[in-house]
């Protein structure tokens, strides 16, 4: 016989989304269970990893930079660059609804809650003809995810009288359960036990992800007018596998939209230590590397520069005759600008260590090129290309790479510094320069210089494929968070909050993201769940 445990309000998941909608209704005085399938170590979800990057308008740290930003110019940019749908409006209204809310409901409701930022705003998602972010915005968290997580955490437990919040890991819900036709819980399984729960409540709230998780689901989704390459990286996680969205459409009507859309990353590595099979890490690839295929050619016309349009990277990667590219570099390259997406790898400011974090700044970061090339087989070394070549080679387990292709590679590019800079015609060293140009960016970004520049070596190659990440599409929602049916009206009792909801109204950043727009969009989402439920949503 299934346990039964009721509360006023049942949320699936215990990713950020699910966090902010359970703390919220805990303090506006509603009962709430919250239900996690993954242990409690991991309690937080993608949020718990994630480096803490949030795209913010109008912000303190942005006039202190000089940056006059307004919520009218983020909206001209979101809409053009993410293209969003015209004749969809909730996608539209969420998006005016993000810029125009993330300064006080994101950015100074974490500052409530004893969350800083860092000083520096970046400038990322570009475009690569000017048409993406105008200006910086892109603000990091202070200790990352992972400090951000622990800060909600303690208030959830501070919230949380034990009678009024049940905190449940490792269960699966398999269902939503009605009675006489109208959403009463839940049913769940406990994943190693075994045992049933009935979880009753008087509204569900769906806070369990996207779909990118599962590499058949994603396979399913993948646009028809795109390259699907034969091999991709899992930067998501298995339970994020899109058997609730389908549930909830099959038995409440709930609609899926835009479930081709995602945002997945250029440049990964497989996880030295994997969580699961597949499992890859988020390379934020070397700006001045040189970006070649399998051969040992470089990708062109236009050559793959990050920091521009991550969307645009993908598709080229995925054009490639192989599912794999190569990134060449040297140590003086490496040292300043390689560097893994994620708390994990950015231990100084995951640990909020200033002094160390900004000695690496500086003077590079020794500790996690020694790191990769230690524990990463996929990340390559040599004094010569000659040498680089073979190693690449014999890792590719193939000769694609010949050795006079890649040092001719090498070489054209080196030319352009023969007359120091002068006669320079490389839309590569454009960008570099185009880039350094924001002082922030010229912390992290090379001068331009031949890669065989005397002291420089030695050479690094990295093999890269494309990483999954985010789902863009999701259960489409209002501005409430509640869940639509097909003629646009909400279904009683069912909300959906944060990727699950493709970060609001089934996709609100269409087919590209600002970057940065995914843990705000997760907040913006949960307290709109919340303030609904308040008025008494969950009666």
């Amino acid at each position: 016989m299934a346990r039964g445990i009721e509360s006023d309000v049942l949320v699936v998941g215990g990713g950020l989304a699910g966090l902010v909608t359970a703390l919220e209704c805990l303090r506006a005085g509603l009962s709430v269970t919250l239900v996690d399938r993954d242990h409690a170590e991991r309690f937080g979800g993608l949020a718990l990893w994630a480096l803490g990057g949030m795209a913010l308008v109008g912000t303190p740290q942005q006039a202190r930079m000089g940056i006059a930003d307004t919520p009218e110019i983020a909206l001209r940019d979101w809409l053009r660059f993410g293209e969003l749908a015209q004749d969809d409006p909730w996608p539209l209204r969420w998006a005016r609804h993000y810029v125009e809310h993330s300064r006080v409901e994101v950015h100074d409701w974490l500052r409530g809650e004893g969350i800083r930022f860092l000083p520096v705003v970046n400038w990322v998602e570009r475009g690569r003809h000017g048409d993406g972010n105008s200006l910086p915005r892109y603000h990091i968290v202070w200790g990352t995810g992972r400090e951000l997580v622990r800060c909600l955490l303690r208030a959830l437990r501070q919230a949380a009288p034990r009678a009024r919040l049940q905190l449940l890991h490792r269960l699966r819900v398999r269902e939503l359960e009605l009675q006489g036709g109208r959403l009463c819980g839940a049913g769940a399984v406990h994943e190693d036990t075994g045992e049933e729960f009935s979880l009753r409540a008087g509204a569900v709230v769906l806070a369990m992800g996207g779909i990118n998780g599962s590499h058949d689901e994603l396979r399913a989704n993948w646009p028809t007018d795109r390259p699907l390459p034969a091999q991709l990286l899992n930067g998501a996680h298995p339970y994020a596998d899109g058997r609730l969205h389908h549930h909830a459409a099959d038995v409440l009507q709930a609609c899926i939209r835009h479930a081709g859309e995602m945002w997945n990353y250029a440049a990964g590595i497989p996880h030295p230590s994997p969580h699961f099979p597949g499992h890859g890490l988020s390379l934020v690839p070397c700006k001045s590397a040189l970006w070649l295929n399998h051969r040992g050619e470089r990708i062109g016309p236009e050559p793959l520069v990050t920091g521009f349009d991550t969307h645009w990277l993908c598709r080229r990667v995925a054009e490639q005759q192989r599912p794999y590219t190569w990134h060449v570099l040297n140590r003086r390259i490496a040292l300043k600008e390689l560097a893994i997406s994620g708390a994990q790898h950015n231990p100084r400011l995951r640990d909020k260590q200033w002094l160390r974090f900004a000695f690496e700044t500086l003077f590079g970061n020794r500790r996690l090129l020694a790191e990769l090339l230690r524990d990463s087989p996929h990340v390559l070394a040599d004094p010569t290309l000659d040498g680089l070549a073979a190693r690449m080679n014999e890792l590719a387990g193939s000769d694609d790479v010949r050795p006079e292709v890649l040092r001719a590679t090498v070489d054209e590019f080196d030319a352009n510094f023969l007359q120091r800079g002068a006669l320079c015609n490389d839309e590569q060293i454009r960008r570099v320069l185009h880039a350094r140009q924001w002082r922030a960016d010229r912390l992290r970004t090379c001068r331009p210089a031949p890669l065989a520049a005397c002291g420089a070596g030695p050479y690094i190659a990295i093999q890269t494929w494309l990483i999954s990440r985010k789902s863009l599409g999701g259960l489409q929602t209002d501005l409430q968070s509640r869940a639509l049916d097909p003629r646009g009206e909400p279904i009683p009792g069912l909300y959906c909050v944060g990727e699950a909801a493709g970060f609001g109204g089934g996709g609100a950043s269409g087919r590209r993201s600002l970057e940065g727009t995914f843990l705000p969009g997760c907040i913006l989402t949960a307290r709109a769940a919340a303030r609904s439920l308040t008025r008494g949503g969950a009666s």
